[in-house]
């Protein structure tokens, strides 16, 4: 288990104008990572040193937006005026948790701009709609090329997670020290909402708070 990514939900300016107004804020230009037509959202993405990356996601008028969690979680977050919408752990192999939690984990795919599918199971984001502050698992395909290629200008320093240590460290099998070892999280009691408060990142303009 790893951190993989972090997830930001497009505005009332849109998707693109949001990535636009972060990549400013980063010094960096964010990449269209194209749709998920499961889901009934797109995204554009931006790789990070370390295998992370971040993406910036906004739902589709789609039927699929309705009906799949993730597609309501950004469809939520979104009305709120968009913002952090949570943080990703990567597992090479989905099932303890499936067994754990008592749940099938689902098919996952993107179309990106140049043809190509990326794919990959997922499993608790019906479990981040209910609490914030729990990220959510991901399993990439052993044949995909993960979105954090190529990164080389950002690096992801520290998340601020409103919420409480043991809680996540329940959530993650008791590995939660381990799991999360290169990145530094600093922990605060929520003010309005759980989850994930805050990201600091190195940047070419020098530390960055998003």
């Amino acid at each position: 288990m790893r951190l993989d990514h972090l997830s930001f939900a497009a505005g009332p300016e849109g998707l693109e104008a949001t990535a636009d107004w972060l990549g400013a804020q980063l010094g960096v230009t964010f990449l269209d990572g194209g749709f998920h037509p499961r889901f009934g959202t797109r995204n554009w993405i931006l790789p990070l040193t370390d295998g992370h990356y971040l993406e910036v996601v906004g739902v589709l008028d789609h039927p699929a937006a309705d009906k799949a969690p993730f597609g309501q979680a950004v469809r939520a977050r979104s009305a709120e005026g968009g913002g952090w919408l949570g943080w990703v752990i990567a597992v090479d192999d989905l099932g303890p948790i499936e067994h754990r939690m008592g749940r099938t984990a689902i098919e996952g795919h993107r179309h990106l701009p140049d043809g190509t599918v990326l794919t990959w199971y997922q499993l608790g984001v019906k479990d981040l709609q209910v609490d914030p502050q729990l990220p959510f698992f991901v399993e990439w395909s052993h044949d995909a090329i993960h979105p954090s290629l190529g990164g080389r200008e950002v690096e992801l320093l520290k998340i601020e997670i409103a919420g409480d240590p043991a809680r996540i460290d329940q959530w993650l099998g008791g590995r939660s020290k381990e799991i999360l070892a290169d990145v530094d999280i600093d922990w605060c009691r929520p003010r309005e909402r759980p989850g994930l408060a805050a990201a600091i990142f190195s940047t070419p303009r020098g530390e960055v708070r998003i």
